[in-house]
C-alpha cells in the first residue's frame, strides 16, 4: 500500500511549509528516506524538518539521527530505537513503512508513503488542503503538546492573528465491551469533532471564553480555533501564583454557566447536536475502571465477582440520589490542564476554556469538583473549602431551591466517583498506552479519594475501599 502526494512549484516556502507539517506527525521509530537531487535541496529539507521538530538532533520531543544508505542495518536500528532516521538513500527500499522525500525533479517535491505511512501521507495532504483553505500563504506551523487523547495540536501563525490548527481524526468505536456497546459509547465520549464545535459555541454565547472557531471541516476533523495563549492555570501555580486569585473566577465561570441551563440540543453548522446525559450506565463504566486497571495493579489478580457487585450495589444507591439532583452542564475535563488564564479580560471571561468536547448534561458538582480536586496539581484543603462555599452562597443568593445539603452531597459522590475513575485512567495510560508519568498524580488523587469518602452518606463505600483496597494499597503506592 501507497499514498503519493506531488507539490508542483515547490519553492522555498513552500519546502518549509511541507517539512513544518510533517514535523508535527513525526514520532519515534519513523523512518523518512531522503532520494539523492542535484542542489543543495534534500540538504534545506533535512535541515528545514530538524529545526521544526525541535531545534536540533538531540530533543525533548525526539532523537533525529541523520544517515547514509550505506551505514548498515545495525546503525538504521538503533536509530529508530532511539527516534527518528533521516537516511539518504538512492531509492532503494529500506523499509516496509517508509515515507520517501523525492526532491529530483527540478520546481516539485514528491513524497510517498509506503505501508503504514499511506495513511498518515493521506491524512497529512488532507490537512494541509485545509491549511490552504483556511489559512493561505503557507503559514508557519508549530507543533505543540498535546493530551491523553488521540488529537494533535499545532500553533498557526497568520499575518492577521496566531491560531491553534486542531488535528482530531473521528474516533473508531473500539469493540463491544457491554450490552453490545463500546466503552466510547456507554461513556458518551466525543468521537468526533462536532462536539467540541457545538459546546463551543454554546459557551461563548453564554459569555464566556472558549476559543472562536475560525474555520473547520467536521467530515475529515480539523479546526482551525482562536489561540487563548499559553498561560495554562497549572504553569500559573507553578510560578507561584496564588490558587484564589485564578480559581475564584473559574468558580465564578461555573455559576455563570448554570444561570444559563444545559440545553439538549445545541446548534451546529449545518445541524444540531444532541447533548448526552451523564447517566447511571456512563457513571458506572467509568468506576469500573478502578476494577478493571487499578485493582490488578496493585492487588496482582481480577477483583472477585463478590466484590464487584457489592461495589456496584453501592454505587447505584449514589447514582440514583444524583439522578434526582438539578440538571445542568457537565464539561467533564474543567482542571487546570485545560484552563488559561487571560487576565487582559474581564469577570469569568479571564478564565480560558478548551477540551470540552465530552461534555454532558448532568449533576452540576461535577465540574466544581474537577476544579478543586485537581488531579494534576495540589489544591489545599483550605482553599477547596472557601471556593466551595463561595459557590454554594452564590447559588443561595440566585435560587432560592438550592440545598446545600443535598449539593454537598452530590459534590462528594462526584468527587469519589471522578478520582476513582482516575485512578484506573492513570494506571491504564501506564499499562496500555505506554505513559508512566501519569503515576506520580496516583498519590494526590488517593488523597482527594479519602476527603470524599470521609462524607456520612458514603459510610458504605468507604467501608468497601477499606475492605478490598485497604489504606496502606492506596495511599501514596505506585503500581509495581
Amino acid at each position: 500500500m501507497s499514498e503519493t502526494w506531488r507539490i508542483d512549484g515547490a519553492d522555498p516556502a513552500a519546502l518549509d511549509f511541507v517539512a513544518s507539517a510533517l514535523a508535527l506527525v513525526v514520532r519515534a521509530g519513523d523512518l523518512i528516506a531522503l532520494t539523492p537531487a542535484a542542489g543543495d535541496r534534500p540538504d534545506r529539507f533535512a535541515a528545514a524538518l530538524i529545526e521544526h521538530v525541535g531545534g536540533g538532533h538531540e530533543t525533548p520531543r525526539l532523537s533525529i539521527a541523520q544517515l547514509d544508505a550505506s551505514g548498515g542495518a545495525a546503525g538504521l536500528a538503533d536509530a529508530l530505537e532511539r527516534g527518528l532516521a533521516l537516511v539518504r538513500c538512492g531509492g532503494q527500499a529500506l523499509a516496509e513503512d517508509a515515507l520517501e522525500i523525492d526532491l529530483a525533479e527540478a520546481g516539485a517535491l514528491t513524497l510517498r508513503g509506503h505501508g503504514a505511512w499511506a495513511g498518515r501521507l493521506a491524512r497529512l495532504r488532507a490537512m494541509a488542503g485545509f491549511l490552504e483553505r483556511a489559512a493561505p500563504g503557507r503559514p508557519k506551523l508549530g507543533f505543540l503538546q498535546g493530551d491523553a487523547s488521540t488529537r494533535a495540536y499545532a500553533r498557526v501563525a497568520t499575518p492577521e492573528r496566531a491560531c491553534i490548527l486542531m488535528d482530531a481524526p473521528r474516533q473508531p468505536d473500539g469493540p463491544a465491551i457491554r450490552d453490545g456497546k463500546p466503552y466510547s459509547a456507554i461513556a458518551h465520549l466525543a468521537e468526533d469533532v462536532r462536539p467540541f464545535v457545538a459546546v463551543a459555541g454554546a459557551l461563548r454565547a453564554a459569555g464566556l471564553s472558549a476559543p472562536e472557531i475560525l474555520a473547520h471541516d467536521l467530515e475529515n476533523g480539523f479546526l482551525l480555533i482562536e489561540d487563548l495563549g499559553d498561560r495554562v492555570y497549572g504553569d500559573e501555580i507553578a510560578a507561584g501564583r496564588d490558587h484564589v486569585e485564578i480559581y475564584r473566577p473559574a468558580v465564578d465561570a461555573l455559576l455563570a454557566l448554570r444561570e444559563t441551563g444545559a440545553p439538549e440540543r445545541l446548534d451546529l453548522p449545518g445541524g444540531a447536536y444532541r447533548l448526552p446525559p451523564y447517566d447511571e450506565d456512563a457513571m458506572t463504566i467509568e468506576v469500573d475502571l478502578l476494577l478493571d486497571w487499578y485493582w490488578p495493579a496493585t492487588q496482582g489478580g481480577a477483583a472477585p465477582g463478590a466484590a464487584r457487585a457489592a461495589f456496584h450495589e453501592l454505587w447505584r444507591e449514589q447514582f440514583a440520589f444524583l439522578a434526582r439532583q438539578p440538571v445542568g452542564w457537565v464539561l467533564r475535563d474543567y482542571h487546570s490542564p485545560n484552563l488559561i488564564w487571560l487576565p487582559e479580560r474581564e469577570g469569568a471571561k479571564r478564565v480560558g476554556m478548551i477540551d470540552f468536547q465530552d461534555a454532558l448534561r448532568g449533576p452540576q458538582a461535577y465540574d466544581l469538583v474537577s476544579l478543586l480536586q485537581d488531579a494534576r496539581l495540589d489544591v489545599p484543603a483550605a482553599v477547596e473549602r472557601a471556593l466551595f462555599a463561595h459557590y454554594c452562597a452564590a447559588c443561595e443568593r440566585n435560587d432560592p431551591t438550592f440545598d446545600t445539603t443535598d449539593f454537598s452531597r452530590a459534590y462528594a459522590i462526584l468527587g469519589a466517583q471522578r478520582n476513582t475513575k482516575i485512578l484506573g485512567i492513570f494506571v491504564r495510560l501506564d499499562r496500555r498506552d505506554g505513559k508512566p508519568d501519569y503515576l506520580a498524580h496516583l498519590p494526590r488523587v488517593t488523597a482527594y479519594l479519602e476527603r470524599n469518602l470521609a462524607h456520612p452518606d458514603l459510610a458504605g463505600l468507604r467501608r468497601w475501599y477499606d475492605a478490598h483496597l485497604p489504606p496502606e494499597t492506596r495511599h501514596g503506592r505506585r503500581p509495581a
